[in-house]
């Protein structure tokens, strides 16, 4: 299976408008087109999750002006987006159609192809206790790593074939949901990713490739 983006090249910089965040505040928080091929005979339903794995483990440093996050810092996984029940006959998602513009408090019900269903993202918790943007943030909500970290953060959007057309997940389910309930019925998978930064010496001399 192939996935692809008309958005971005897989490996390079991933516009700003398909951020959430930039050197300025809010960006254009735009979901980045999608589109992929050669599936697997027997598909019935299709998975997504875009996920960067290069988010800061240790809340304290984040954000500050008195310290830059090393490179070195162990890193975790932060969710920027989980949606699945994708038709077997989908081969294609639009930039902008499932998010477009920052919802404050999140998405209660973002758009997205016919049937599907889309989950939390880990904003949910990262803006959690905060009275202007605490909310249930479902669907995409795209990059906005700190700007104080050196490290290069990427994004992976990873496209799942499935044996079965409907997923047993709750209401409100995260991505830890979605894997448990797809593991023995994934029949391929596709994965582009790209990259973004709010600090400039991260980008210096970067090779993403």
């Amino acid at each position: 299976m192939r996935l692809w983006s008309d958005s971005f090249d897989n490996a390079t910089p991933i516009p700003a408008e398909f951020a959430m965040g930039q050197a300025d505040g809010f960006a254009g928080n735009r979901n980045p087109h999608l589109a992929w091929d050669e599936v697997p005979e027997g598909t019935r339903s299709f998975a997504l999750l875009c996920i960067d794995p290069d988010a800061p483990t240790v809340a304290e440093t984040v954000g500050r002006d008195d310290l830059e996050i090393p490179v070195e810092q162990p890193r975790g996984d932060f969710i920027h987006w989980t949606m699945v029940d994708i038709a077997a006959d989908a081969r294609a998602i639009a930039a902008g159609s499932c998010s477009d513009g920052i919802t404050v408090k999140g998405k209660r019900s973002p758009p997205g192809p016919p049937g599907s269903r889309q989950g939390l993202n880990d904003y949910t918790g990262w803006f959690a206790g905060d009275a202007d943007m605490g909310g249930d943030y479902f669907g995409y909500d795209g990059p906005y790593p700190p700007f104080n970290d050196l490290r290069m953060h990427r994004y992976f959007f990873r496209l799942f074939a499935l044996d079965v057309q409907k997923l047993d997940l709750p209401q409100r389910f995260t991505a830890s949901d979605v894997f448990r309930a797809m593991h023995q019925h994934v029949l391929a998978e596709a994965s582009v990713y790209g990259a973004y930064s709010l600090n400039a010496k991260a980008w210096a001399g970067q090779r993403l490739a």
